[in-house]
């Protein structure tokens, strides 16, 4: 079994695993490859200039698809690279060239290029990089503030301590190491790499993290900008015969651990290695290429794929998503009264329900069979696609073809999750369905995504058309059955009776998923649920509720502030506590007496500091902010200690006198020993606020009312 793969120059060393030992392959035979595509007297002229590139192997002319909409194959060039690391190198020359009659913009087409070492090993030599028998992990920790310090006395293994002092550290990982034998090291971050190699050489220790000696840098870090997002990536290390997982770098980590990440290196063949730091666009993208490699379809280097010329209507029509129902705002279920005399717990059940189309972006591709090469194909002039008109052709699509045994399988884990009652299979299963979720998401996304190398805007349009018309469809369903949809968001909807002889909602989302060829799943049943206003209490929020879900201890919230990563844990924990209060109470007079004992203790000052720890992201360079506000407070406190913060990075603060307008604003969380209480206060408020507000109180009702109850108090003691 192959669990991983190195890649260094002319070497490859492929790891797999014999009972407890690790072997190891070297393949010095490998050349990798790249394709040009261009008329046939450009490329009879480019192969004869290639011949003497000290750079090429060989090269040869092969009839291949270039794209999923070519009519059949096209002659191309295969061009064999001596080193992994020179592809990008000579593409880079070929795209250039500027030969008389020979060169210019757009003459040579290129293929295969930015594909990563490692999986475009698997994929050109067929190596299934998928590991048969359970990989051995090793955890090591460090904080930041001892990374800044290189202060490895805080190092943990697996949680515990390792060491007293720096050699004593460097010894004992040494040896956690050796007696392990790990296949993964899961790190802190990554800068663990050379800050562990560097530091036991200069204090002579024999310390080698990986199979074999040394380490290498594949990526220094970066910041990047998405969907109009600043983020950042961490800078990347390698070890021979070893994955390194570094939590602070790694998306699939925190929604899959290995068991998810190790059902996408599977799907895609891209290893662990590189799987660990990948985000879930870059492996969607993967098992594209996968599926291209085995269609035979040359995957394009840069891809871009001008829009169709529409008209200005359709241009209009299509610029839409999908559709979302403005919410009733207020408290949706039974009051007080209602929930105390009611002996019928179906008829509480039925109060609010909330219903779900599973997976319906990527359902929708498949059903309609929308793909970049379906969506308006040439041998169709057919009016399928709602709204837009386009044409869908009938000849399976390459996009339905990758994603349909992703949707198949997580739907056949999600029932193997209901059927075991082993705590530890269904976490392992839990991981895997998380994994195939964020997959499934990105997919809708990444066909109206300009560097996609298999989406077509198009492609995206479509399936927003037909999600609108599938909500609409529903709802006109529900409401003849006798249901009123009291909020909707693409995929899912909220309703409640409207008739006392309605139809049951089984039968009406039974009829609804078989004229979609979609389900439309009973997700949840509510004993109540709150739609929260917009801050201008003019209308509902699309995407801020929470409700008590029935015959269960669980709540569910969307958009509100106990959600947003910001918040700091104490008031996130007290909005809880007040959705806890509106529930026993169903009124809002003791959810504020309720808030009034969470405000006292803020004011006291009795709260731990570190429970008030604020989180953001960097958006720009701290030389770049033009006012003194938190975040620059925050970044000049991380300069101080040394503690570098970098665009797309998140950074930690608590707040300790807002009124400053200078570093002495906050405190970094380990310098913290107190707080601005009133700051916190109105941070209290603003959470009670979302709590109350769909009983139409808003934060003034709600200080006026805390205000009026305490004189009373005080009076009541004249």
């Amino acid at each position: 079994m192959v669990f991983a793969v190195d890649i260094e120059d002319d070497v490859v060393r492929v790891w797999s695993r014999n009972g407890e030992d690790a072997v190891v392959e070297r393949d010095e035979s490998y050349t990798p490859s790249l394709y040009v595509g261009a008329t046939d007297d450009k490329l009879a002229w480019l192969a004869d200039r290639l011949d003497s590139d000290l750079k090429v192997v060989r090269t040869a002319f092969e009839s291949r698809l270039t794209s999923l909409r070519a009519e059949g194959p096209e002659t191309v060039l295969r061009v064999d690279v001596e080193r992994p690391s020179e592809i990008d190198t000579l593409a880079r020359e070929i795209r250039t060239i500027h030969e008389p009659e020979q060169g210019g913009p757009g003459t040579y087409r290129l293929f295969n290029v930015d594909i990563s070492p490692k999986f475009r090993y698997c994929l050109e030599t067929e190596t299934r990089p998928v590991p048969s028998e359970e990989l051995r992990l090793l955890s090591f920790s460090l904080s930041d503030s001892a990374l800044a310090n290189r202060d490895l006395t805080e190092l943990t293994c697996n949680g515990e301590p390792v060491g007293e002092n720096a050699v004593a550290v460097l010894e004992g990982v040494a040896q956690q190491i050796e007696e392990h034998d790990p296949d993964v090291l899961v790190l802190s971050t990554a800068n663990l790499v050379p800050l562990l190699s560097d530091a036991a050489r200069d204090h002579g220790v024999d310390l080698q993290l990986g199979r074999l000696p040394g380490y290498r840098q594949l990526a220094s870090e970066s910041t990047f900008e998405s969907y109009g997002r600043v983020g950042h990536s961490a800078a990347r290390y390698d070890v021979p015969g070893r994955a390194i997982v570094d939590r602070s770098n790694s998306f699939l980590w925190g929604e899959g651990r290995l068991p998810g990440m190790l059902d996408l290196v599977e799907r895609s063949w891209k290893p662990l290695q590189e799987t660990a730091w990948g985000s879930i666009g870059n492996i969607f993208t993967a098992i594209q290429i996968r599926q291209a490699f085995e269609w035979d379809v040359l995957v394009p280097w840069r891809a871009w794929e001008a829009e169709s010329f529409k008209p200005i209507r359709t241009l209009h029509d299509a610029d839409r998503g999908g559709f979302t129902f403005e919410p009733e705002v207020g408290f949706h279920g039974n009051t007080a009264e209602q929930s105390s005399t009611s002996s019928d717990s179906s008829a509480t059940r039925q109060n609010v329900v909330e219903i779900d189309f599973a997976s319906l972006y990527p359902n929708i591709m498949c059903v309609h069979n929308l793909s970049p090469e379906t969506v308006r194909c040439d041998c169709h002039d057919t009016d399928d696609v709602p709204w837009l008109g386009y044409s869908v052709c009938d000849e399976p699509g390459f996009v339905p073809l990758v994603l349909q045994p992703i949707i198949d399988d997580r739907a056949e884990l999600k029932q193997r999750i209901r059927e075991t009652d082993d705590p530890d299979e269904a976490r392992r299963l839990e991981h895997r369905v998380d994994a195939l979720k964020w997959i499934l998401v990105t997919c809708f996304g990444y066909q109206g995504f300009s560097n996609s190398k298999f989406g077509r805007i198009e492609v995206h349009e479509s399936i927003n058309a037909f999600a609108r018309e599938i909500i609409l469809d529903a709802k006109e369903v529900l409401e003849a059955g006798g249901w009123t949809v009291v909020h909707g968001i693409v995929d899912s909807l909220w309703v409640t009776p409207r008739v006392d002889d309605h139809a049951p909602l089984d039968e009406l989302t039974d009829v609804i998923s078989r004229e979609q060829k979609i389900d439309l799943e009973h997700e949840d049943d509510f004993e109540w649920v709150c739609f929260v206003p917009t801050k201008d209490g003019q209308r509902g929020a699309l995407t801020k509720y929470f409700g008590k879900v029935a015959g269960r201890d669980e709540y569910k919230y969307r958009g509100i502030e106990l959600r947003q990563r910001s918040t700091p844990e104490y008031i996130a924990n007290v909005q809880r506590d007040l959705i806890d209060s509106l529930h026993e109470h169903r009124e809002p007079e003791p959810v504020a007496d309720r808030l009034a004992r969470h405000l006292n203790d803020v004011r006291s000052g009795s709260v731990d500091p570190n429970e008030l720890t604020i989180q953001t992201r960097v958006s720009k360079p701290l030389d770049a902010y033009q006012q003194q506000n938190r975040t620059v407070a925050a970044l000049q406190r991380y300069d101080d200690h040394g503690m570098k913060r970098s665009p797309g990075q998140d950074i930690h603060y608590v707040v300790v006198d807002d009124e400053k307008r200078s570093r002495e604003r906050v405190r970094l969380p380990f310098e913290a020993d107190d707080y601005d209480p009133a700051f916190y206060v109105e941070l209290l408020f603003r959470a009670a606020e979302s709590v109350l507000s769909p009983l139409e109180w808003d934060r003034e009702r709600i200080k006026r009312y805390l205000r009026d109850t305490q004189n009373a108090r005080l009076t009541s003691y004249s």
